[in-house]
């Protein structure tokens, strides 16, 4: 008898504590669009007051201030675009989609419209009658994360092959474009979740989590590092891997201060950060961490085998999602 079967030639069971082997998840084909009009900070109304208001002295430099985008178009055409970026960058036909996650911090109007807003976005994006689609909102801007991690979920479990992940927003009050946390621009991302690495550029899910304080989600609470600490520890020991083994960090485009601040005392240096967006355009909701990583990308910050963490924190949430690159073209692992 060897070592590896028994006599009715059947491997042995599961030894205790081992582990299942989870499925591969890819992420593919980010993409972002971003409202068509730039302006200078400089526009945006009251904003000389807002800082006043917040305690802010009014330093350009300091704070990351430069220019913002906005848009005179509607969340679906720019949900839309983004989504056809990215199944043109994975090569795929949008009849190979099995379900959409659709991201706002405000979808428009209620339930008599969501129906046609949907419907919008998932016919001009070319999504067949054969595509699920859930809705996600409530997360803020963790919102998009928190899609890709429903994903990466889905598709391990098996009941999907490739999920579409889009998130969509933008300004509709000119008075609160500025925040005591970040400028806000228009925009949209996406990216495809699935079974295999799809186009030229793909990526390995290798790690996850969330960690949450509900007694801290009122918007008027500080970003917690404490909770960026607990999520850096359960995906790097699920990783095995230590802070400085991951190659960039692509956060939120807060005010680089804040940025800075919170993300160091999570554990990162300032060298592992992606501050360029900060001043290029400011904050793009939920979308921040994908539009990044495509901008590092594109700068010639990633590299093959590098680990990159997608973050995001609100008020009483923190969401990370661990990347890694793939060493060969095409995705192929």
């Amino acid at each position: 008898m060897s070592l590896t079967h028994d006599l009715h030639g059947a491997a042995p069971g599961p030894r205790p504590g081992d582990q299942p082997a989870r499925p591969a998840v890819h992420l593919s084909a980010p993409a972002y669009v971003l409202g068509e009009q730039e302006a200078d900070h400089s526009t945006i109304p009251g904003l000389a007051e807002r800082a006043r208001q917040f305690g802010m002295p009014p330093k350009a430099q300091l704070w990351g201030w430069g220019s913002i985008r906005r848009t005179a178009r509607g969340l679906e055409d720019l949900a839309v675009e983004s989504a056809r970026a990215t199944l043109a960058g994975a090569g795929v036909e949008p009849s190979s989609v099995d379900c959409l996650i659709l991201c706002s911090t405000r979808f428009p109007g209620g339930p008599r419209t969501h129906g046609k807003f949907v419907e919008t976005v998932m016919t001009g994006a070319g999504l067949g009658a054969g595509t699920a689609f859930t809705g996600i909102t409530l997360n803020r801007c963790t919102n998009l994360l928190v899609a890709v991690r429903t994903a990466q979920a889905l598709v391990a479990a098996g009941q999907y092959r490739r999920v579409l992940v889009v998130t969509t927003d933008r300004v509709s009050d000119e008075s609160v474009r500025m925040e005591n946390f970040a400028l806000f621009s228009d925009g949209a991302a996406s990216c495809l979740v699935g079974a295999e690495p799809l186009g030229e550029d793909a990526y390995e899910i290798v790690a996850g989590a969330s960690a949450q304080d509900p007694g801290s989600l009122d918007w008027s609470n500080e970003i917690s590092a404490d909770l960026a600490r607990t999520v850096n520890e359960r995906i790097l020991a699920d990783a095995g891997m230590k802070p400085g083994d991951v190659h960039g960090v692509l956060h939120p485009n807060l005010f680089k201060p804040v940025v800075v601040l919170k993300e160091r005392q999570a554990g990162f240096t300032k060298d592992q950060l992606f501050l360029d967006n900060i001043t290029r355009f400011g904050h793009c909701f939920a979308a921040d961490p994908l539009i990044n990583l495509v901008d590092r990308a594109a700068a010639g910050g990633v590299r093959p085998e590098g680990h990159y963490l997608l973050a995001s924190s609100v008020p009483g949430v923190r969401v990370g999602v661990l990347l890694r690159k793939p060493a060969t073209a095409h995705g192929e692992f």
